[in-house]
């Protein structure tokens, strides 16, 4: 694309920013934020502004190609070397991350034969090739999540990285050329990108090789030649120098800071000097990274997407239920737009290919997230803004544009269930883009967990279903849809003999009168009326939501013929903003009498047998399984803690610093509320503590610390109560590993039939 005197240089970097950096003497990144290149003339430069010959030539030698010639060159300026003696501007006294270097890593590409060590297995998060023929999706054949690709409609997958790290994104650029993705090292809860080619070769590390930090996947520049990543700071990390440059092996240029404070009135609910950092990176290793924004003490920051010829970029910011969309012109690095956003997937939305409508998921000053188109001027700032698709119930869940963009799908959050529409686009002719009339799209399961477009008409969607494993479905021109051949078929989901339980949906009102609800599974081979154990599973988030989605740790309870009643108490989601918040602050007392409420209603609507009740819940969850046993000590027989806060000061003073700041949102502040977190902690009433309990935890959890399970076991067998606790190696706050996850289910459940079947 040839630049004018005002548009975007070569790359997507605009003009302005690139003279502005040569007369200060600073490197400037050869690709940008989004623009498209032009194809390189026989001696003009290639891909990242690097000329084809000496690229070509240090290929062929395997040698790595400078971006900007040696390490450290282009000092800065004697101004800036001033503001670096004189020390950093208040608004400026924050961590951010330094830019990352690519760093090759050895093949690592499995058979092409399909590992088959799991007779069940689930596949998820699709991310097509250009074209649409081929697909990039995580599968945990092989006994733990991994990068595997292939054909859409025949068998022949390859597993692209056979190391053990767990993977939980995956991004296909594009051009075609790479396939990004995140891995879990360790299967803790540090993450790093990394990307590869198609084939399986190249490898290479782009983000997050410091163990102390972490980094997560963005979306690509339009032409394939960058990716974006985020970067969390080290919470020790100090800034150096003035805010204008990062330090590496050369120099990033930052194109804009912030001084957003996500702390309740200002103040981090952390300890100092955390932050995040999002970079646009070159795959090829040939550019220095592009610093596109940073902010301190931030819990989330995400490049959702950026605008055709790279003048505007997509953030998601801020802190779980306050989230904001953010338009930010990459030029000058100025906020030119702003709306609140829903919690929930992190793919918010996306730029019209001319620009001039962003289609956002929000749910500003409602109840229910719908569809916004917002009309943007020349330099980014709005100009109207309509909602094009709203239900009045029910709220928008996923939203993926076409790569022509004019074509949405929208999924919609139908009681826990998915309803899947397809819309086009038309330009507004100076108002916002319109919407046409909605056209629906049978699904074959309950729930649809991610959409991706994958070439002209083509879709995928990953679904899953309260009878089957996570699968990804195609279709093409509104035909019904068609699961891929590598997928799970609906029969492998259990062993044969044991059907899996479909649940129903049961409604109940809290003693508030809040109309809950939760769904109920019959354990096989048993009587309508008669009175079974129960288990009452309680979901982590706390905004969360159960969902009719196949479980195999339901599954395993059913089988010993257990019942499991699985609420959603107040504070989840998928019921409007109202229900979310309803849990804030001292409303948690209320959510603590939710859970009982649910207990009763078991008893009195599942049938459950009062007497062999237990609790039971993962992350918030077992944060209140723990507040339960104390808060209703003879209503329980037995419960079981995965992953749960015992004591909300230790967890806030032990957690990552981005999660705290949104925990401090939804529990407390630290410092301000220290009397309410204390009231709202089980430990400080472990002395009302009865029934026995089993702890589960990750020995590399660090968003709750593991400490928080052994501190309730210890201080429960102080106080004589039976208690158990269950670490689960190579494991973080997800559990990933299937051998781990067996482990698991068959302790649990081994854990709950002892305690409620008779003696």
């Amino acid at each position: 694309m040839r630049a004018s005197a005002s548009g975007s240089a070569r790359g997507g970097v605009p003009a302005s920013v690139r003279e502005s950096a040569r007369a200060a003497d600073g490197p400037v990144s050869a690709h940008g934020p989004a623009g498209a290149a032009a194809p390189a003339a026989a001696q003009g430069p290639a891909r990242g502004g690097v000329p084809a010959t000496a690229r070509e030539s240090a290929r062929a030698a395997g040698d790595p190609v400078p971006a900007h010639g040696p390490a450290g060159a282009a000092a800065p300026p004697p101004a800036q070397e001033s503001a670096r003696a004189a020390g950093p501007a208040p608004a400026q006294e924050y961590a951010r991350a330094a830019a990352p270097a690519s760093t090759p890593l050895p093949e690592a590409e499995g058979p092409r034969d399909a590992i088959t060590r799991l007779h069940a297995h689930g596949c998820w998060y699709p991310s097509a090739a250009p074209d649409g023929t081929e697909v990039a999706f995580i599968c945990d054949r092989g006994g733990v999540p991994q990068l595997w690709a292939g054909p859409v409609d025949g068998e022949g997958i390859r597993l692209l990285d056979s190391s053990p790290d767990p993977v939980k994104e995956v991004s296909w650029s594009p051009d075609g050329r790479w396939i990004a993705y995140t891995t879990a090292p360790g299967g803790g809860e540090h993450s790093r990108v990394l990307c590869v080619r198609p084939d399986g070769t190249g490898r290479r590390l782009l983000a997050g090789a410091d163990p102390d930090s972490s980094a997560y996947l963005g979306c690509w520049a339009h032409d394939g030649s960058a990716v974006a990543v985020t970067l969390a700071a080290p919470p020790t990390a100090r800034a150096q120098g003035d805010g204008l440059w990062t330090a590496r092996d050369g120099r990033a240029t930052l194109l804009g800071t912030t001084t957003y404070a996500v702390g309740p009135g200002g103040t981090p609910a952390t300890r100092p000097g955390g932050g995040l950092s999002a970079y646009l990176i070159d795959p090829d290793g040939l550019a220095s990274p592009v610093l596109l924004a940073t902010e301190p003490d931030a819990p989330t920051l995400r490049v959702c997407d950026l605008s055709h010829d790279g003048r505007f970029a997509l953030l998601r910011r801020g802190p779980r239920g306050r989230r904001e969309g953010v338009v930010r012109r990459t030029s000058d690095g100025a906020t030119t737009f702003t709306l609140r956003v829903a919690d929930g997937d992190q793919w918010i939305g996306r730029f019209s290919p001319d620009g001039r409508t962003l289609w956002l998921r929000s749910d500003a000053d409602r109840e229910y997230a719908a569809l916004f188109a917002v009309a943007l001027g020349a330099d980014g700032t709005p100009r109207g803004r309509t909602v094009v698709a709203e239900r009045a119930d029910s709220g928008l869940e996923l939203l993926a544009m076409a790569h022509d963009g004019r074509t949405a799908v929208l999924a919609w959050n139908v009681r826990g269930a998915s309803e899947l529409e397809v819309v086009e686009t038309s330009p507004g002719h100076g108002a916002p883009d319109a919407a046409g009339p909605a056209r629906p799209v049978p699904l074959p399961h309950e729930v649809v967990t991610r959409v991706a477009p994958a070439g002209t008409g083509r879709l995928l969607l990953a679904l899953s279903g309260s009878q089957r494993r996570p699968g990804v479905w195609w279709a093409h021109e509104g035909v019904s849809l068609l699961r891929t051949p590598w997928s799970s078929r609906d029969e492998d989901a259990v062993p044969p003999g044991r059907p899996p339980v479909r649940p129903v949906l049961s409604r109940l009102a809290a003693r508030d009168g809040l109309p809950l609800s939760g769904w109920y599974y019959r354990a096989p081979g048993r009587a309508p009326n008669e009175p079974a154990p129960c288990v009452i599973h309680l979901h982590g988030g706390p905004e969360d939501q159960e969902r009719p989605v196949f479980d195999p740790l339901y599954h395993e309870l059913l089988g010993r013929g257990l019942d499991v009643f699985a609420p959603d108490v107040r504070g989840s989601g998928g019921h409007g903003r109202s229900f979310v918040d309803a849990d804030l602050g001292t409303g948690r007392f209320a959510a603590l009498d939710d859970v009982a409420d649910c207990a009763a209603h078991a008893v009195t609507a599942g049938p459950a047998d009062p007497t062999r009740l237990a609790v039971m819940g993962r992350s918030y969850g077992g944060y209140l399984t723990f507040a339960s046993l104390v808060w209703h000590p003879d209503l329980f027989r037995t419960g079981v803690a995965v992953c749960g806060m015992s004591d909300l000061l230790t967890f806030f003073a032990g957690t990552e610093p981005w999660i705290a700041e949104s925990a401090a949102h939804k529990y407390g502040h630290p410092e301000r509320d220290r009397e309410l977190l204390r009231a709202l902690s089980p430990m400080s009433r472990i002395d009302a503590l009865r029934a026995p309990l089993l702890a589960v935890h990750g020995e590399h959890d660090t968003n709750v610390p593991p400490g928080e399970s052994e501190q309730f076991v210890r201080a429960a067998r102080e106080h004589g109560v039976p208690a158990e606790l269950l670490v689960l190696r190579d494991e973080g706050h997800d559990f990933l590993r299937a051998d781990n996850r067996r482990l698991f289910r068959r302790t649990a459940a081994d854990w709950m039939e002892r305690h409620l079947h008779p003696s």
